[in-house]
């Protein structure tokens, strides 16, 4: 009794374990089946399916980089007073467009008034002096005076032709010319006038308000010359080269892309490990402002590798996959991507698909009709 038990035991764990073979078999060929996709001419014609195998494509890899808009030294000015003084008015706005020349500012201040009539002073003295000292030289020559009278008219005509000249040049320092000025246009007002064609990025006053020699009133940029300055790791500088054509677009607008080239790369790394890569824009967009952040492509290497049209890959369960064509039946199989270019996509295992015939067009019709076929069985 006890043998029979045994055996009728190892029988049922024998049609258990069979049965369990026979439902992963026919899983496996049901997946099997759900990879594979069969359709008449007709479909195949209405499909529009287009096919081509993998070809040697030249494809560049892109290093992608972050940075900003940055404004080299010489186009980026800070205006301000090198006297002091009250700002009586100024129009100025940030944004706002300002020429070379154009006056930007007023200020006033009684030591403007006290400059101009010190300088016309000693000019006057200059003159006295000038004729004292001709004077003295003709009166030595006939032994009338002595030569340290000679000399102490040549002493004060040079020391007063010298400090004209410095009150001369502390005057062109306010932009008051010392050649047309006068003791009837003595004035108490001095105009600031914009140094360079440009844009103001900021203004630092206030009518009223007392301006010190050291204070900013304004900031200028000139954008004419804007640089996009990239931060690039030292890994990848081995692959960058002056002349070298970059792609920057803004995070909020990706689709507008802006070429630019670049024209320095640093020669220092910073603790992060990155080094600054200038890059020059080909055409200038007002809507880029000094500061911006932008994102950048750079075309680096360029290649023969085996690749496909991009219209051929399609996305399911988060992988990529192409049908293989052989006559009416197509098969979906796994596919390893890399870089992508002028429409190509690369195809790194692309042996599996020697003298295979690839869906470039329609791919994704496929994957629908595939994927409906599976749900229906």
């Amino acid at each position: 009794m006890k043998s029979l038990y045994i055996y009728i035991t190892c029988c049922v764990l024998l049609l258990a374990c069979g049965n369990k073979q026979e439902a992963a078999n026919t899983a496996a060929a049901k997946e099997e089946s759900t990879q594979e996709l069969t359709l008449t001419a007709a479909q195949v014609q209405k499909a529009n399916l287009q096919m081509h195998s993998i070809t040697m494509q030249q494809l560049s890899s892109v290093i992608k980089v972050t940075g900003q808009i940055d404004v080299p030294p010489q186009n980026l000015v800070s205006v301000s007073m090198p006297l002091g003084g009250y700002l009586q008015s100024t129009h100025l706005l940030p944004g706002m467009h300002v020429n070379k020349g154009e006056v930007i500012a007023v200020l006033e201040d009684q030591q403007y008034i006290q400059l101009q009539q010190d300088y016309l002073t000693a000019k006057a003295k200059l003159e006295l002096y000038k004729a004292e000292y001709k004077r003295q030289q003709q009166l030595n020559e006939t032994k009338a005076s002595s030569d340290k009278q000679l000399e102490q008219a040549k002493a004060d005509m040079l020391t007063t032709n010298i400090q004209c000249q410095a009150l001369a040049e502390k005057l062109k320092l306010i932009h008051i010319n010392p050649a047309t000025l006068t003791e009837s246009t003595i004035t108490k007002n001095v105009r600031l006038y914009a140094p360079i064609d440009g844009f103001v990025s900021k203004v630092n006053v206030n009518i009223g308000k007392y301006i010190t020699p050291s204070d900013v009133l304004f900031e200028l940029v000139n954008p004419n010359d804007i640089h996009l300055n990239l931060k690039v790791f030292e890994k990848d500088l081995i692959h960058l080269a002056l002349g070298q054509k970059v792609i920057a677009y803004t995070n909020s607008n990706p689709t507008k892309k802006y070429e630019c080239e670049i024209i320095l790369i640093s020669k220092d790394i910073a603790e992060n490990r990155t080094a600054e890569v200038h890059c020059h824009f080909e055409a200038y967009d007002k809507k880029l402002i000094p500061g911006m952040y932008m994102n950048a492509d750079v075309e680096v290497d360029a290649v023969a590798t085996a690749a496909i049209q991009e219209s051929a890959i399609v996305h399911f369960d988060g992988a990529d996959y192409v049908f293989i064509a052989n006559g009416n039946k197509f098969t979906m199989v796994p596919v390893k991507t890399g870089v992508k270019e002028k429409g190509f996509i690369q195809v790194l295992n692309a042996e599996v698909f020697d003298g295979k015939s690839i869906v470039t067009q329609g791919a994704y019709t496929l994957l629908m009709a595939l994927k409906n076929t599976a749900e229906e069985e």
